[in-house]
């Protein structure tokens, strides 16, 4: 790792018309690691990703992937640079399959098979459903299928809105356990998470967000010792 990170967005102002909602947003994410972005509604930790994805223009700052940068970048293009996003909404064809939603993500980058069968091992439930229209799964299924759609860039960076929203128990673990997979195969991580238990057991860092702004960025293994933090940005824990 190196100290300006895979990730590194320094001084990112943005606003939804004449309403600024990031002030000078600074944030790192390192290779190979799980960075959440914590804090209550409407904190900027949504638009922070549509940043990253050029959905939302930066009206000054920096964003850049491995020293490229990405400000002002079409948002089609932000994904051929390396990094997916999995939205809240999931965002799938539901009246396509399993397979077509899969497929879809293998054409934006001309993937092949290989890369087809190694999503799928990730997601071996999904291999028994690929005939199966998206809109009838489950949304646990649902957040999978956008996982793996996404994954089918072989991106560098993942950012993930919320993925267990809603969701059961059984598949919010599902849904860790494949985090700490793709961190392991070397994926580095942005997570939006509400979830403090989710947080504590998936990421490595958390960056509290509030009013547009990083406030600090906090070790997970310092938030265990002291978790004042969460209750300081966003009243529980």
């Amino acid at each position: 790792m190196t100290s300006t990170g895979l990730l590194a967005i320094s001084g990112l102002d943005c606003f939804y018309g004449e309403v600024q909602v990031l002030y000078g947003l600074d944030l790192v994410l390192n290779k190979g690691e799980v960075l959440c972005l914590f804090g209550r509604n409407g904190a900027g930790k949504t638009t922070t990703l549509k940043a990253i994805m050029g959905l939302v223009p930066a009206a000054s700052g920096s964003i850049k992937l491995d020293g490229k940068e990405l400000t002002g970048l079409a948002a089609h293009y932000v994904p051929k640079a390396g990094v997916a996003y999995v939205p809240q909404g999931r965002r799938l064809f539901a009246e396509m399959s399993v397979a077509e939603n899969i497929e879809i993500g293998l054409m934006a980058r001309g993937k092949g098979r290989d890369v087809r069968e190694n999503v799928l091992d990730l997601f071996p439930l999904l291999r028994q459903r690929l005939k199966q229209r998206s809109g009838t799964l489950s949304g646990g299924e649902q957040q999978m299928l956008a996982m793996a759609r996404a994954l089918c860039l072989e991106p560098q960076v993942l950012l993930l809105d919320e993925p267990t929203e809603g969701l059961m128990p059984s598949m919010i673990a599902k849904i860790r356990e494949t985090v700490a997979k793709l961190r392991d195969l070397g994926v580095s991580t942005i997570l939006v998470e509400q979830r403090v238990d989710a947080v504590l057991s998936v990421a490595d860092r958390v960056s509290f967000i509030e009013n547009g702004r990083n406030r600090e960025t906090v070790d997970v293994e310092a938030l265990r010792a002291d978790p004042s933090a969460v209750r300081r940005y966003v009243g529980v824990g």
